[in-house]
């Protein structure tokens, strides 16, 4: 790709917006998996007494289903950024690609 080209890229406002969109995206999700990831983790390291709550009459803990909710989570917003991205960034980068062809 030559300058000119580039630089009508990195110019073009569909351009600036799918990176602030992007960017602002990745960021609020990678904040909100990080809450969660280390929420648990303090629960491990400082509420172990929460975590020892059996769970139903079995002898399973509270600890099993919050970490299975954990990876749960992650798979489900990892779901939902791929779902923004195929709704939303992959149709900005095709725009951009034709105009810029």
């Amino acid at each position: 790709m030559n300058d000119s080209k580039t630089k009508n890229i990195l110019e073009d406002p569909r351009y600036i917006e799918l990176v602030r969109t992007r960017s602002r995206l990745g960021w609020l999700l990678t904040i909100i998996v990080f809450l969660v990831y280390f929420g648990f983790i303090t629960l491990v390291a400082f509420h172990k007494n929460i975590l020892a709550i059996t769970v139903g009459s079995g002898v399973m803990t509270l600890s099993i289903p919050l970490g299975v909710g954990v990876i749960l989570f992650t798979v489900l917003i990892t779901g939902y950024y791929i779902y923004q991205a195929n709704r939303n960034f992959d149709a900005l980068t095709e725009a951009l690609q034709e105009v810029n062809k």
